[in-house]
């Protein structure tokens, strides 16, 4: 079956139902969010999705994401990479996100739409933009101005990936049992050891690096959920040298074939706090 994105549907809900065209032009920041913008980008996304996300999604369930065990990385399966530059270099990741960026500020209502028609494409490939989306914020909201100014403008342009690396194989929910440690080292930075599972993006082709956000515990950190910290943990560290953050494995989850869910190793792995000790939960 070919995709269709619901445009009328879309539009009834957010101008008839939400009135978003009369809120959204009038709040501080949104000014250009007019129904003659929304209208335009809802149109040009979902040609997008219809016509290059769409086409994807039967070699994603058919083919798979492919694991190297030797070369500890993961091909994606055939077009995937090409349909994701041309999603990224259409702007779609950096739609709601912050200007000063490079993002193009628009209302999140907005981005929501057009999560909806990606997604709904193909949920595998929209899944990779959509961790990136949350790595994002937690920069936007708790990094320092050297990971925000250096992180930020790849991860918003597309150019990078992000994750979320939270589960442990003996802790699923309960994160307070995780065992992932972060040694402080002399030059400010944190030795970050441990494995995660389930996370979604860990490695694939579509870019050159991903952007691990780590939950770890310090030495000194306190029992329970109260003792968690988060890191920064890129693939590419900022002098071009591979980072000890590897691939152990493909996960299997129903559906989202394509979608590269991965075992992830941390060998000592070098990142940077994020935020606050103990608070990264």
């Amino acid at each position: 079956m070919s995709y269709q994105a619901p445009l009328r549907e879309m539009q009834f809900v957010l101008y008839e139902l939400l009135k978003g065209d009369e809120i959204l032009p009038s709040l501080p920041g949104y000014e250009d969010a007019t129904r003659e913008i929304m209208d335009a980008m809802l149109t040009e996304g979902a040609k997008l999705a219809q016509n290059v996300i769409a086409p994807t999604n039967v070699p994603g369930d058919r083919e798979g994401c492919v694991y190297d065990p030797v070369a500890k990385t993961v091909k994606t399966p055939t077009g995937f990479k090409e349909a994701y530059q041309q999603f990224a270099e259409a702007g779609w990741t950096a739609l709601s996100a912050p200007v000063e960026y490079g993002g193009q500020g628009l209302p999140h209502t907005l981005n929501t739409l057009a999560e909806e028609m990606m997604c709904s494409a193909n949920l595998s490939l929209g899944m990779y933009p959509g961790l990136t989306h949350g790595a994002v914020n937690a920069l936007t909201s708790y990094g320092t101005d050297e990971q925000k100014n250096y992180y930020l403008p790849k991860l918003i342009s597309g150019e990078w990936t992000g994750t979320m690396c939270l589960t442990e194989p003996q802790c699923g929910t309960d994160l307070a049992l995780i065992r992932t440690k972060a040694e402080p080292q002399a030059d400010g930075t944190y030795a970050i050891t441990g494995t995660k599972i389930w996370i979604t993006g860990g490695e694939h082709d579509l870019v050159e690096n991903i952007v691990h956000l780590v939950l770890a515990k310090l030495p000194d950190a306190p029992g329970g959920s109260k003792g968690i910290s988060l890191f920064l943990v890129p693939k590419v560290l900022p002098d071009g040298t591979r980072n000890t953050a590897f691939c152990g494995g493909l996960e299997h989850k129903m559906g989202i074939k394509g979608s590269a869910t991965c075992v992830m190793n941390f060998e000592g792995a070098k990142g940077t706090l994020i935020g606050e000790p103990h608070k990264g939960l």
